[in-house]
């Protein structure tokens, strides 16, 4: 990855990273450099709070409390970041958006976005292992409120409504959202990156062909 962002800085090419791992924090001389000239910005996911419940949720993923501490020296950096609060699993961690997106915006944190559960394929088949290992009491109420989002599937691939669901809960899950991102001021302006410092680099001479 450092490579990667070493060959996009010299020729001033734009990045957008959305991750859920510290490790971007090894980058950040790179990263901030980039930043003055508008060429990057930065979306870390926080899908909980509680370290806990991390644990069971992504038991090989950076604690919350070292996700926050990145967005922290990101924002610091003058790096722009966002929270992205995914997935929101109904009856699991969606009770966390506001203090999700409160924690990050202390922080400097200046954009937030959430995706809510997506089962596509066998990662249905998956979830409902976990699912039912990690949360047996939940399971059959956790399934209906994602088919009341789903249209009465397990999911639903159609564009504008796959991160989003659509029916009643999925309305006020995303009413949530925007009334927190409201009063806490984040997505008040959109960070564009900018194309204007790309220089693509040139092919090296080589031997014309004889035919």
């Amino acid at each position: 990855m450092r490579r990667i962002l070493e060959v996009l800085d010299h020729f001033g090419h734009p990045v957008g990273i959305v991750t859920k791992s510290a490790l971007v924090l090894r980058d950040l001389d790179i990263l901030s450099r980039m930043a003055k000239r508008n060429l990057v910005k930065v979306a870390l996911s926080v899908t909980t709070l509680d370290a806990s419940l991390a644990r069971i949720m992504e038991p090989r993923a950076p604690t919350p409390a070292r996700r926050l501490d990145a967005l922290r020296q990101l924002s610091q950096a003058g790096v722009p970041t966002s929270v992205m609060v995914a997935p929101v699993i109904p009856a699991i961690n969606d009770a966390e958006i506001e203090r999700i997106l409160d924690s990050a915006a202390a922080l400097g944190v200046n954009g937030a976005g959430y995706v809510l559960l997506r089962l596509p394929l066998e990662v249905r088949d998956l979830f409902r292992e976990w699912l039912i290992a990690n949360f047996p009491g939940r399971y059959r109420h956790v399934f209906k409120l994602i088919r009341d989002m789903r249209g009465g599937k397990d999911y639903d691939s159609t564009f504008g409504a796959r991160m989003t669901g659509a029916g009643p809960i999925a309305w006020m899950i995303g009413r949530r959202f925007e009334a927190a991102c409201e009063k806490l001021g984040l997505n008040k302006t959109r960070t564009k990156l900018t194309t204007e410092h790309f220089s693509p680099p040139r092919r090296a001479p080589a031997q014309l062909d004889l035919f």
